[in-house]
This record gives C-alpha cells, structure tokens and sequence, in this order.
C-alpha cells in the first residue's frame, strides 16, 4: 500500500479508536449508508457541472466511505481495505481477459466484451443458473436508473426496441391509455398508466444513449435556475399575485437571459 493510502487507513483507524472521535466510533455499515449515497450524488453533480476541483474533492469523500467500510470491517475480523483492492484488481483480470490475458483472447466489438462479460460472470457462479437478470439490478438505484438497468439487461437477451420510431408509437399508445384512464374513476389505473407513460420515455432514453436520470436531473437544475430569476424579477410583488401572462413573460425573460448551454449532443431541455 502506499504512503498516502496507509496515511489515511491510519487516520480512519485512529478517529475509530478508544481516543478517537465519538460520532465516527460509534457507526456502523447500515448508519453510513445515507453518507455513501449522498457522497456517490455528489459526485455525480461534480461530474455534470463539470467542476474538476469539486470532483477531486468529492471523489476523495466518496473514498472516505469506502475506507470507513473497510476499517469497520477489519475492525470485525471480516476484511481489510487491502482485500478490497485485490479483489476488485483480481476482477478487473479475470473480467477482461481481451486485455489481460493471451492474444487469442482479444475481442473487437463492445458487444463481444458485452456477452463474454456475462459469460465469465456465469463460470464465477460455476455454471449455476444464477437468479434472475432483473433480480441482480442494485435496489438502493433512484428508480428512472432502476428502470434503464431493467430495461438494458432485459435487452442482452435481445428484448429490446430495434426502431426508434417504434417507441415514438408507444409513447403515443401509453399517453392514449393515460388520457383514456383519466376518463374514469379508477386511480390506480391512472397511476399505472403513468407508471408505462414513464418506463417508455426511460426506454426512449436509453435508445437514444442519454442517461434518464441526468437528463431530467438537468431539466430541474434549469428551472429552478429560472424559477428564481423569475423571483428576482417580480422584486417585492408575490408571484402568487401574478396572472398567468405576467408569469408567462417572466419565464420568457429568464429563459432569454440564461447563457447558452454548452454543446453536449443532448437533445433539449423540455422547457420550452
């Protein structure tokens, strides 16, 4: 281990011991858990802000979870952070034999790392039926990222959209059904057919290779951007006094005056 990395192990060890800092002695693996899934949000906004300095320091507090998890687990005798990185390095290996191993082993296409990858993971299970594909997708995922990961390991068995425009018809099929249950008296269907309207706009997504999460995470960032402009603008006068063309201006005005976004090959932001 290197000298920086054994510094911080050590730090982390001192903070959990007898003269060390009450609150970090006293947590476990399941009170850490909300800290690993802020810090993991975190990072992800520092990625799409494109910040490099807050990345570098939100990755470091993403690796400060990982060694707190290690540490309490040396701490019960279970593993160390040494054995974290081996296993993760002897994975690395023993998943990408096209880099690793001998030259008869090199693939070209993603599609074959794709479907020799599921391969290696069967041979780890030694060739058990292992539980369903849907069943391995993470349960802790915010659920649009749950709903592309269904989706994406339900098409590495090839049901899957193979048009584009097939689910531009089905985006339009479900919103006919959404208005057909609003005709009616039964919630739960309109919660239902909300819930397709949703799985298909994920699945369009998906098709368009942009992450669902990120995109609508952007779209709220954008209008509470504008919101707020929209406050500032109003002064002293309550935008609840407003009429809906006073609000319809402000929103125009806001819109006119944020900076362009950059170029990302995203489509657009969905509020126009």
């Amino acid at each position: 281990m290197t000298d920086v990395l054994r510094r911080l192990m050590d730090n982390m060890a001192r903070l959990r011991g007898p003269q060390g800092c009450p609150w970090n002695r006293e947590q476990t693996h399941i009170s850490l858990v909300p800290y690993l899934i802020e810090e993991a949000h975190e990072v992800v906004d520092a990625i799409e802000q494109g910040h490099s300095a807050s990345l570098k320091e939100e990755l470091g507090d993403l690796l400060l979870q990982v060694v707190f998890h290690a540490q309490i687990a040396t701490e019960e005798g279970k593993f160390t952070i040494e054995d974290v990185f081996n296993g993760c390095a002897e994975k690395l290996e023993r998943r990408h034999p096209h880099v690793f191993g001998p030259t008869s082993d090199r693939v070209t296409t993603v599609q074959e790392v794709a479907a020799r990858w599921e391969t290696i993971k069967q041979e780890e299970r030694g060739g058990a039926v292992g539980p369903s594909l849907l069943e391995r997708v993470p349960r802790g995922l915010p659920v649009l990222a749950t709903a592309h990961q269904v989706q994406s390991r339900a098409a590495r068995v090839g049901f899957d959209w193979t048009r584009r425009d097939d689910v531009f018809l089905k985006l339009q099929e479900e919103l006919g059904e959404l208005q057909e249950a609003l005709r009616g008296a039964d919630r739960g269907r309109v919660r239902d057919e909300l819930g397709d309207l949703l799985f298909t706009v994920v699945n369009l997504a998906r098709l368009l290779k942009i992450d669902a999460e990120s995109a609508l995470r952007g779209t709220v960032s954008r209008f509470s951007a504008r919101f707020a402009h929209m406050e500032r603008a109003a002064g002293n006068e309550s935008l609840r006094e407003m009429s809906p063309g006073e609000l319809d201006r402000l929103w125009e005005a806001a819109k006119a005056d944020e900076a362009p976004p950059p170029s990302s090959g995203r489509a657009g932001d969905g509020l126009e």
